[in-house]
């Protein structure tokens, strides 16, 4: 019986029988929302497949964005409509079809502090109207993501409370989607897969790809191990030059910060910072759950080959600081940095600025091995980048497949809003794992030892971590406290919870041995 919970046992049993000769339809290399996305159109089609990561589901790019679901306001700016309608769209499956769970509408307002009629106030309206006939095209309810509207001063400071108020002259208040959390969505892209029967085998590392098989090595075990394939998808984002050398590519970095909500006097709406100097470029103070504001973000070009875990330079620090304290009352300081982070993004080789570079996405074949690579795109256009990446494989290697059919296929978790208002479980857990919400606080029902707190002063509890152990992948403590918690988002909290969380996963893991 094909289930999708990912475990340490099935990884070990999925991955030996691959290693011992087995011929597969599609192998997809990378972990991340393309690379998800791609196994689980993949599978969802009949496929025989298998994901290929070096370490963790969304371990890269995927989990350092803004965690927006955004509908292409700033590629209309660009002349990109094409681009912009496709972000639109795929908004619309995330936000109405496939994950509900996962995302919210979230109001942005763009303070004016200038006069009305200045080029970049008078721009802005004009995009988010534009945007919003995107969102009616896309066929996005009003209900959902109500129409953009101009706010006076009043409102604009009960919206966002922390703005300065010297010479704040109203604004524009907008609404686009956001995620819960990115690496959540990866997650269960991953399992959505894994339950069409997709094999997810985190911790190995390709070195050596070709068209009909890969190479790689088993982080487990340190042996090295060949799988074989009919075709194989390379999804490595960033590092995809590094598997196949034809690809070129030209990474820019955005840089976050993690912000303590309270300090910075904002409430649930975000708000869009001009840039100083630039048209249509913002920084970005977007709020959270649990009471953290991300401030973000830069677009510089990544200099070098792209790091694991990329650093954040004080420069990007002393930047995002300096232009969203030109619009609050209170300046931001490092000392109000709790946290911080970078990704990169894979974009296409072109002259011009990074910040300037189509995000565009493209489906490339390697002239000299035939593995075919997918990369550019944003994480909003994900499922879209893999239905044409998989497209591609059945069309390369012949193989028996339909259409795509992950535009209307629900994600694990998934219900209509109205059916996810009335999930029986705390509202917090049921915005991270939808219908399953209640089988993660049942844990604590169980074994009172596991609805308490990892740590003193946080909502994340033991049963969290016990569920990602049993069901979501998790094979380590840094898996839970990175990519199933984000706790490590803020590195005082990871410290603290650290301890609980080795235990907690060492136990249970020893458990799912023992049951086996």
């Amino acid at each position: 019986m094909i289930t999708a919970s990912l475990t340490a046992r099935r990884r070990t049993r999925e991955l030996d029988d691959l290693a011992a000769g087995k011929q597969i339809d599609v192998i997809v290399v990378g972990g991340g929302a393309t690379g998800a996305g791609c196994a689980l159109d993949a599978a969802s089609r009949g496929l025989t497949v298998a994901l290929v990561e070096a370490h963790d589901l969304a371990f890269g790019t995927s989990r350092w964005s803004s965690k927006l679901v955004h509908g292409g306001l700033r590629y209309l700016a660009h002349g990109e409509l094409g681009l912009a309608h496709e972000s639109a769209v795929e908004r619309n499956v995330l936000m109405t079809r496939t994950a509900p769970h996962l995302t919210r509408p979230m109001a942005q307002v763009f303070p004016a502090y200038g006069p009305a009629t200045e080029p970049g106030h008078l721009l802005t309206r004009a995009g988010l109207h534009a945007g919003d006939a995107l969102r009616r095209a896309a066929r996005t309810p009003s209900s959902l993501l109500p129409r953009p509207r101009a706010v006076p001063s009043a409102e604009a400071l009960a919206l966002a409370p922390g703005l300065r108020r010297t010479g704040l002259r109203g604004g524009l208040l907008s609404f686009d989607g956001a995620l819960t959390d990115d690496a959540r969505l990866v997650v269960a892209i991953a399992r959505t897969a894994a339950a069409h029967g997709a094999s997810v085998l985190t911790r190995l590392s390709a070195t050596r790809l070709y068209a009909d098989r890969v190479v790689a090595r088993d982080g487990m075990t340190g042996s090295t191990v060949e799988l074989r394939a009919k075709q194989v998808v390379n999804a490595t984002g960033v590092w995809a030059g590094s598997l196949a050398p034809s690809v070129r590519l030209r990474p820019s970095r955005g840089t976050h910060l993690v912000l303590d909500a309270e300090r910075t006097g904002l409430g649930d709406t975000s708000v869009m910072v001009p840039v100083p100097g630039e048209l249509n470029r913002f920084v970005l103070l977007l709020p959270q759950p649990g009471g953290r504001v991300y401030l973000g973000l830069t677009d510089e070009p990544l200099d070098g080959d792209p790091e694991d875990v990329p650093t954040v330079p004080q420069s990007d620090v002393a930047f995002l600081l300096e232009v969203a304290s030109s619009i609050l009352e209170r300046r931001l300081t490092r000392d109000d940095v709790l946290g911080s982070f970078a990704g990169m993004r894979p974009l296409l080789e072109a002259d011009g600025a990074t910040a300037d570079l189509s995000r565009n996405h493209a489906v490339l074949t390697d002239p000299d091995t035939g593995v075919l690579t997918v990369v550019g795109g944003k994480l909003t256009t994900y499922r879209k980048m893999a239905e044409d990446a998989v497209d591609a494989a059945v069309r390369s290697a012949r193989l028996p497949a339909g259409r795509s059919r992950t535009s209307r296929l629900p994600l694990f978790g998934a219900a209509s809003r109205s059916q996810l208002s009335v999930v029986d479980a705390p509202p917090r857990l049921v915005a991270k794992y939808g219908t399953e919400a209640p089988r993660v606080a049942a844990l604590g029902e169980v074994d009172r030892e596991l609805a308490e707190p990892v740590f003193a002063g946080t909502d994340v509890t033991a049963a969290e971590v016990v569920w990602a152990a049993r069901h979501e992948g998790a094979l380590d403590a840094d898996d839970v406290l990175h990519r199933r918690t984000r706790l490590g988002l803020v590195p005082a909290e990871a410290e603290a919870a650290r301890s609980r969380v080795d235990d907690l996963v060492a136990r249970t893991t020893e458990g799912l041995r023992t049951l086996a």
